[in-house]
């Protein structure tokens, strides 16, 4: 985007420069400015130090290191270029290498900081204590995370590719650009955070939050299987049926062959109630509605054998049938002082249904 000065009569366009045309320096300016004036980044920051490199076998820096008002730590890199370069490589790095800075080792950083600008040492700690509104250091809540600032004149395609790709995955890295202008002798910059948007960032936030709340859901809605699995698997095997070597997994769905290929006896469980079916599959189409038409024609007589009525889904939308029988009792959400009642009940309609359907399943000469 264009900047103008706006004036009585008309708006007047600020030409659009370059740092390395203005003969800005990363370190010596960039880097300067912003160390004591971290606000322009537009983030609630506190500078920690510049440079920081201490660590084994690497001669690389942190071109600053800051912490935010949770006490997360926060890697900023800096970059003139128009296209950010591979800082996000860098940054990511770094962010690894402190993951795991104590409070006591960021005051001491700190400290040697302010003495190489000629501040006190001594007020390390106290300046940190009132940034984070502290009575005193804790070290169990400091650095939770690590956050990475990414500013740059500009970035290009594969750097904001990867940005977006990071966020996904619940990296908090940001890029801010910095936009330089001329205007006569004045050399002004533009600042705009543009990963994410400001507009956007409060909805992500709350979009990201949610996701982790359907993953802790998720989290528990396999485990409760596994466990309701496991159980069953338990009463099949004391009943030596065909389900008895089965592996439990945290599935809706535990299955077994009926010894025809394509063809198989699955448990299926949800929420509130749970189902023992046949469920048809070979393959094709027309071939498991050919199976499935078969069987329905014997429908009176396995009904009868089952002890009464079952569910016949042809399912014409779909490819695979199913004959199934509903158990009202519960489901994996019911209490599990009830799942053994569950378990035997499901267990033992399959067993009715598996012997209700051979004599059909033995005529179909498959």
């Amino acid at each position: 985007m264009a900047l103008y000065e706006m004036t009585s009569n008309s708006f007047r366009p600020i030409a659009e420069a370059s740092f390395a045309g203005l003969g800005v320096r990363e370190r010596g300016d960039l880097q300067r400015l912003l160390r004591s004036q971290i606000d322009v980044l537009g983030d609630d920051l506190y500078v920690l130090t510049e440079e920081f490199g201490d660590w084994e076998d690497s001669r690389r820096r942190i071109d600053l290191l800051a912490m935010d008002r949770q006490a997360n730590l926060v890697v900023i890199e800096l970059k003139r270029t128009a296209d950010g370069g591979h800082m996000e490589l860098q940054a990511i790095r770094y962010a690894s290498m402190i993951s795991a800075m104590t409070f006591d080792r960021a005051e001491e950083i700190h400290g040697d900081f302010l003495a190489r600008i000629g501040e006190p040492n001594a007020d390390a700690r106290a300046r940190m204590l009132e940034f984070l509104g502290w009575e005193e250091s804790d070290e169990e809540s400091f650095a939770p995370d690590v956050r990475i600032l990414l500013v740059s004149e500009d970035f290009g395609k594969e750097l904001t590719t990867a940005v977006l790709w990071l966020r996904e995955r619940e990296i908090d890295i940001r890029c801010v650009r910095l936009r330089p202008y001329q205007d006569g002798e004045a050399r002004l910059i533009d600042v705009q955070q543009i990963i994410p948007l400001p507009e956007a960032q409060e909805y992500q936030v709350q979009l990201r939050q949610k996701e982790q709340v359907d993953r802790k859901k998720r989290v528990e809605r396999h485990d409760l299987r596994l466990r309701f699995w496991e159980g069953l698997v338990a009463v099949a095997r004391s009943r030596r049926t065909r389900h008895a070597n089965i592996k439990p997994g945290p599935y809706a769905w535990l299955g077994a062959s009926a010894g025809i290929r394509g063809l198989g006896f699955n448990f299926v469980i949800v929420q509130e109630y749970a189902v023992a079916e046949l469920y048809i599959d070979r393959g094709n189409a027309e071939e498991n509605k050919r199976v499935f038409d078969e069987l329905h024609r014997a429908r009176e007589q396995i009904e009868s054998a089952f002890g009464g009525p079952l569910m016949w889904e042809r399912l014409d939308a779909k490819r695979a049938c199913r004959i199934k029988h509903r158990v009202e009792r519960g489901g994996y959400r019911s209490p599990e002082p009830d799942w053994p009642e569950i378990q035997a009940e499901m267990v033992a309609s399959m067993s009715r249904l598996e012997s209700a359907l051979k004599p059909a399943l033995d005529s179909l000469g498959l």
